[in-house]
């Protein structure tokens, strides 16, 4: 499993192991929507990461990032779960990022991010910087988006998706007194130009 920018288009990349065994990987699939790769090397007695329950972690909580950090391979840097469920951060279309201050550069992408158990919950993906460093705010897939994402790449080559063709949007106070409703809190679901009230 990697990230999308880190497999790109290419058909065969190189694969270093901490033991020094080097591969030619073989493209799977990728999904750019959710910044997911899977590539494939033809090796045994290969060492597996458990892959944890993204769900159960929680803001707070210590996690590990694991990378290649401007080319100093396997770089273990530390911090919390800052937030949960970022989805505003323009990466990438279908986002729901764990975000870390745990330091990710360049070269953590695709690498793990790991809870205090050694399990992976989020797959290191982008930094919010303007210097091109870390500055403390790093944003992680989850893992079990990235299984979900994983399993459709392994069987199919892509991911398929349904599509509601509606928008969403919070229901305002404004919204909320057109449309009559007591409620300030709830979604406004439209479609085709066309304002339908929902609570």
């Amino acid at each position: 499993l990697t990230n999308n920018h880190v497999a790109g288009d290419a058909d065969r990349m190189n694969v270093k192991l901490s033991d020094g065994r080097e591969f030619i990987a073989k493209l799977v699939g990728t999904d750019p929507q959710t910044e997911v790769a899977v590539i494939k090397i033809d090796a045994t007695d290969l060492p597996v990461a458990t892959l944890g329950d993204s769900d159960k972690i929680r803001v707070g909580e210590w996690v590990l990032a694991i990378g290649s950090p401007f080319g100093l391979s396997h770089t273990v840097t530390s911090g919390i779960v800052s937030a949960r469920g970022r989805g505003d951060v323009r990466i990438v279309d279908y986002a729901d990022f764990i975000q870390t201050d745990a330091a990710i550069n360049p070269g953590n992408s695709g690498g793990p991010l790991l809870d205090i158990h050694g399990n992976v919950v989020g797959m290191n993906t982008a930094i919010a910087s303007r210097s091109g460093g870390s500055v403390g705010i790093g944003f992680a897939i989850p893992i079990n988006m990235v299984k979900y994402v994983a399993e459709q790449l392994k069987n199919n080559g892509t991911v398929t998706r349904g599509f509601l063709g509606v928008g969403i949007q919070p229901l305002t106070p404004e919204l909320s007194k057109y449309f009559g409703s007591k409620e300030n809190n709830g979604v406004l679901i439209h479609r085709n130009s066309k304002l339908i009230r929902m609570e």
